[in-house]
């Protein structure tokens, strides 16, 4: 094997490997989401994790945010909670970078 062959299965690994940690991470921040939602519509324990589920299973439907964004949306509306959408892109963003750090973390 050359060592340009080399070169392109290590950087094929790296990429699957970020791939990977990045679905993890956004399964994570998907989670967390679905957990601070929870709790701004006074749900806990294990009503809280069955929602922070669902919310994994939203961002599925399309490729992007946008479906987790619009289940975190009509689920706040429908139960009357007043946030604002730039509230919930600011959560989505803070938690990525948490969720990101944890995967990081728990991979080492």
């Amino acid at each position: 094997m050359s060592g340009f062959d080399k070169r392109r299965e290590g950087q094929e690994a790296k990429f699957a490997l970020d791939e990977s940690l990045k679905f993890k991470a956004t399964a994570r921040r998907n989670k967390l989401l679905g957990l601070w939602a929870a709790a701004k519509m006074g749900i806990t324990g294990e009503a809280a994790d069955a929602y922070a589920k669902e919310v994994v299973k939203a961002d599925f439907e399309e490729v992007g945010d946008d479906d987790v964004f619009r289940k975190l949306r009509n689920d706040l509306d429908a139960k009357g909670i007043s946030v604002s959408d730039h509230q919930i892109r600011r959560e989505m963003e803070d938690l990525m970078v948490t969720a990101a750090d944890q995967v990081r973390n728990e991979a080492q």
